[in-house]
C-alpha cells in the first residue's frame, strides 16, 4: 500500500503536501488496526520499567533480586507478628483468654466451688476455680484493678509485683489455669493443691508498699 502512495505522488509535490498525503495514508483502516493499544502499550511500558528496576538492583544490592525479595518476605513477618502483639487481632486473642468469662463473684464463692469440684474428683473445674478465687481475692484487697479481659499471665504479672514473695507461685498459677483452661491439659489432684497452697500464700502475704510504709 505504501508503494501504491510512494508511485501515486507527483515527483514535483511540495514538502507540505508530501506531509499531508502521509498523514492521510497512515490514519487508514489498515494502519490504525495495527496500532497498538493503550493498554498494550502501558503493559509495555511498565514491563519495560520493571527491567529495568531489576538490573538496577542486581547492579546495587548484593544479593540482586534475590536480597530485596527476602528483604520484603521478612518486613512483611515482622508487621503481621507487630498485628498480632499489638494490634485488634491481639486484643481479641486476650480476651479470649480472660480469666473471668462472665460476672464476677466473690472469692469466697471461687473458692467454695474450687473445693466442691475437687471433692467429687473434677479437677479441671477445681483449678479453674481455685486460680479465680486468687485472683478475685487480690482484686478485693485493691491490689489488682477490676479489669475486664485481664488473662491469667498479666494477673501474675501485675500482682508479682506487689507480692515478690509469691510472684513465681503466681507465674506457676497461671500457666496451669491456661493449660487446663484453654489447653485441654487434664488438671491433677497435685496441680489443685499447688494453687490451694498459692491461694493461702497470697491471702497472707504482704505487699511490698504496705511493708515499706
Amino acid at each position: 500500500m505504501v508503494t501504491r502512495f510512494l508511485t501515486e505522488v507527483p515527483v514535483d509535490i511540495d514538502r507540505d503536501t508530501a506531509r499531508l498525503r502521509a498523514a492521510e495514508e497512515l490514519s487508514g483502516p489498515a494502519y490504525q488496526a495495527a496500532k497498538p493499544s493503550w493498554l498494550s502499550e502501558a503493559f509495555t511500558w511498565v514491563v519495560e520499567k520493571l527491567l529495568g528496576f531489576l538490573e538496577t538492583v542486581n547492579g546495587v544490592v548484593p544479593g540482586g533480586i534475590f536480597a530485596v525479595v527476602l528483604l520484603a518476605v521478612v518486613l512483611i513477618v515482622l508487621v503481621v507478628v507487630i498485628r498480632l502483639k499489638s494490634g485488634p487481632l491481639a486484643t481479641s486473642a486476650r480476651s479470649g483468654r480472660a480469666v473471668f468469662a462472665g460476672q464476677r463473684k466473690a472469692s469466697g464463692e471461687h473458692r467454695k466451688a474450687a473445693e466442691e469440684a475437687a471433692a467429687r474428683g473434677d479437677f479441671d473445674d477445681a483449678v479453674r476455680e481455685r486460680f479465680r478465687a486468687v485472683v478475685r481475692s487480690l482484686e478485693e484487697r485493691a491490689l489488682l484493678d477490676e479489669k475486664s479481659g485481664r488473662t491469667a499471665d498479666e494477673a501474675a504479672l501485675e500482682a508479682g509485683r506487689l507480692l515478690p514473695d509469691v510472684a513465681e507461685p503466681l507465674r506457676a498459677g497461671a500457666r496451669l489455669f491456661d493449660d487446663v483452661h484453654y489447653g485441654d491439659i487434664p488438671a491433677t489432684a497435685d496441680g489443685y493443691r499447688s494453687l490451694s497452697d498459692l491461694d493461702e500464700r497470697c491471702r497472707r502475704a504482704r505487699p511490698v508498699a504496705l511493708a515499706a510504709g
